[in-house]
């Protein structure tokens, strides 16, 4: 599946330099661990002399060690040492993954990597620029999740007062294709009644909306305002099984002499947003399950970026051509 095929976040690299750390990647339990010359690996999460998990066990000089008889493997998967016994068993090999270090996080691809390295976060460690990061559990697979994200009516409801209102006010929306995802862009986007508005930005501002899906696993939110302030929102969506999806959310703000005083506003209050969705897909995942366990979905205009997430992630699943880039098209909605 095309899908194996691309980058996805595991865990940091912070965790994994001080233990080994168990993670699960497309319903599969992988360890990942320091190995030799300061890499980092990852394997099936299981020793084959007794099926334990490796991931309880302990790294000694770039070996990880089975904490149930000591078995010593190497990054490559290979076995190195039986204490118990003074020969080995060289044909002994634990299946790895790829692993790659970047942005501070370990990223696993299970199958052929379409990239030499994953997509990088913007701004990240750039002057002038504050961070902050989050990571959620979400009970809902990955295409619900992006569509979630880069869902402006939704926020409406679930979000009321925090970061959006109901105002019926008419707002334009322009949709492209793009040769790795989608983009829809608001024109004259309503912004009163709301915390994140009154707090974040000059009203009186101009401001450029966009909201991206790059395929088959990001999402960005990207504002920008005519005072030079600037924000960008970006999550990438780690599928644990079909109905589990762990985000790991990095945003960036641009604010001048005054980040460090926004972050103290910002950062908690993006975590009340965020869980505000976590309990909302929640929910949705539950009555799912309550109805038999099969969604079923009607799509409406104003859901303009989920046919591009399904249709990507539905060509690389299949292996077949994504859908092409070049379409635009206009379309109105009430915010």
């Amino acid at each position: 599946m095309s899908l194996h095929n691309y980058w996805y976040i595991a865990t940091t690299e912070t965790a994994v330099r001080k233990k080994p750390q168990a993670v699960c990647l497309f319903g599969r339990n992988y360890v990942v661990f320091a190995a030799e010359n300061g890499k980092i690996a990852a394997m099936l999460d299981c020793c084959p002399h007794r099926n334990v998990p490796l991931s309880g066990g302990k790294t000694v000089n770039g070996r990880l060690v089975c904490p149930y008889h000591g078995w010593q493997f190497n990054g490559d998967g290979k076995l190195a040492h039986i204490p118990a016994t003074p020969s080995c068993c060289p044909n002994v090999c634990i299946p790895t993954a790829h692993c790659v270090v970047q942005d501070g996080y370990v990223w696993l691809c299970i199958g052929n990597p379409v990239a030499e390295k994953p997509l990088s976060f913007p701004h990240l460690g750039e002057q002038g620029w504050t961070t902050f990061r989050m990571k959620k559990l979400f009970h809902a697979p990955v295409a619900q999740c992006l569509e979630n994200f880069l869902d402006c009516p939704h926020a409406v409801y679930v979000h009321t007062g925090w970061f959006r209102s109901p105002t019926r006010k008419s707002t334009t929306v322009k949709l492209r294709w793009l040769a790795d995802g989608a983009e829809a862009e608001y024109l004259n986007e309503p912004r009163e009644k709301s915390v994140v508005w009154n707090m974040l930005q000059d009203s009186n501002s101009q401001m450029r909306h966009t909201d991206r899906f790059i395929a088959p696993n990001t999402s960005q939110v990207n504002y920008i305002f005519s005072d030079k302030k600037h924000y960008i929102i970006t999550s990438s969506c780690t599928p644990i099984s079909d109905t589990e999806t762990e985000v790991h959310t990095v945003i960036s703000f641009k604010y001048g002499r005054l980040n460090p005083l926004i972050r103290l506003f910002f950062e908690p209050l993006s975590h009340i947003i965020i869980g505000q969705d976590v309990a909302m897909l929640k929910r949705q995942h539950d009555n799912i399950q309550r109805f038999g366990g099969k969604a079923r979905f009607y799509t409406s205009q104003a859901d303009v970026l989920l046919p591009a997430i399904e249709a990507w992630r539905k060509a690389l699943d299949e292996n077949s051509p994504p859908p092409p880039a070049g379409h635009e098209e206009e379309r109105e909605l009430y915010l």
